[in-house]
């Protein structure tokens, strides 16, 4: 048999990502035991070795890292469909949109204008949060559509709109010598001995390798660059939320930046096809660029 319950999807994600029994028991709040014998029933009622167990502690098999990756989009829809059923069930239902805090503001205040000038359209909560967070809101059902961006963001298996198109700019502290340019390369901003570019996290959560800090919030940006620690290259309207202490320069040969609405493909509601055909129709294909 090949049903599977979201109790049994819970333990094996929780001794998947802990890869320790004890470390997963405790956070589940059950005792180890109980959860020893749960994924070993799990493994055999699936016929697959899940996990590698022996002294030195626990290991993925490749059936495992299938198997969590698919529990996650489970869980993850299991999630949405209660939060959505929730929502739509309110006296005055209304569509959460999530985007990062500070980026495509512009586009933002213009979207939600006019779509409260749409006659019958379900009131707006914009949900903001950090980079790379929109995707696990949609899937989750914490957000009913995302602005993103391409190419940085995890757009996999969502139904997108293609809004505008941009160009990049380096974020500088106002007191360094590129500051003072009017515009900059790649290779100009690449290896700056006392300003490293900042580490922005993969879509896997990892951070690539290099003398720039690791960072995963807007403030701790903001804040590193004012200090004159680090540069970032960051789409050219990520520059609402500037500082007194920054100065923004194009960067003339960066990748463009696609910003996009993205939805489930699941979704059947009209209030979603409303809002994103109001999206739609205030696309343009560039933003100006933004001056230092």
């Amino acid at each position: 048999m090949d049903d599977l319950e979201t109790r049994e999807l819970r333990y094996f994600v929780a001794v998947a990502e802990d890869l320790h029994f004890g470390r997963a028991a405790d956070r589940l709040g059950i005792a180890q035991p109980p959860l020893s014998r749960a994924i070993s029933r799990l493994e055999r009622r699936l016929g697959v070795q899940l996990l590698d167990r022996d002294r030195r502690g626990v290991e993925l098999t490749d059936a495992g890292r299938v198997m969590l990756r698919e529990a996650r989009a489970a869980l993850d829809a299991v999630a949405a469909a209660a939060r959505r059923t929730r929502r739509a069930g309110n006296p005055q239902p209304s569509l959460v949109l999530a985007t990062k805090a500070g980026a495509s503001h512009e586009l933002l205040q213009r979207l939600l204008d006019a779509h409260a000038n749409e006659a019958g359209a379900a009131p707006i909560d914009v949900l903001l949060c950090e980079v790379g967070e929109q995707a696990g809101l949609l899937r989750n059902g914490r957000a009913d559509v995302a602005i993103m961006h391409r190419p940085f963001d995890d757009l996999a298996g969502f139904d997108t709109e293609d809004l505008y198109v941009e160009g990049q700019i380096a974020l500088l502290p106002a007191g360094h010598p590129l500051a003072a340019r009017d515009q900059l390369t790649m290779a100009d901003v690449r290896d700056v001995p006392d300003l490293p570019i900042a580490r922005w996290p993969r879509l896997d959560g990892s951070y690539p390798d290099g003398p720039g800090p690791e960072v995963h919030t807007q403030s701790q940006l903001a804040q590193l660059v004012a200090l004159g620690k680090t540069l970032l290259v960051i789409p050219a309207s990520s520059r609402a939320w500037q500082w007194p202490d920054h100065v923004a320069v194009p960067v003339v040969d960066a990748p463009d930046v696609t910003t996009v609405i993205a939805w489930s493909p699941s979704s059947h509601s009209p209030a979603i096809a409303s809002l994103v055909r109001t999206a739609a129709g205030l696309r343009s294909t560039a933003l100006p660029a933004p001056a230092g």
